[in-house]
């Protein structure tokens, strides 16, 4: 694991490139909530505050789902100030598992698009 920020400051334990797995990668997208995170977060092209992601759930769920994506190494998140920030580690993913992160958010927009989810 390393820190996401420098040391002395607010950090957040992510897997190395190397550590990540296709079955937790496979694991933290199946879940409708944090495979909505991870569109938003694509669709925002950068990093996105947990707040600018609209949730049908409580604050804490949130956060338990923004940790499986972060502990996965799908996403990488860092402080600013009091805001945690997130972005998806696409270059880490494609990397790995070539196409599959732009596979994942097409079949979701197709998905959503059939089932009038936007």
């Amino acid at each position: 694991m390393t820190p996401a920020t420098p040391s002395g400051s607010r950090s957040l334990d992510h897997p190395d490139r190397d550590d990540i797995r296709l079955a937790e990668v496979l694991h933290a997208l199946a879940d409708p909530v944090r495979l909505r995170i991870v569109r938003a977060i694509a669709a925002a092209d950068g990093e996105l505050n947990c707040a600018d992601v609209a949730l049908p759930v409580s604050k804490s769920t949130c956060t338990h789902h923004f940790r499986v994506l972060r502990e996965h190494g799908v996403i990488r998140q860092i402080y600013r100030g009091t805001a945690k920030m997130n972005a998806l580690r696409r270059a880490d993913l494609d990397a790995l598992f070539p196409g599959l992160l732009d596979d994942v958010l097409h079949a979701a927009d197709l998905q959503a698009r059939r089932l009038g989810d936007g």
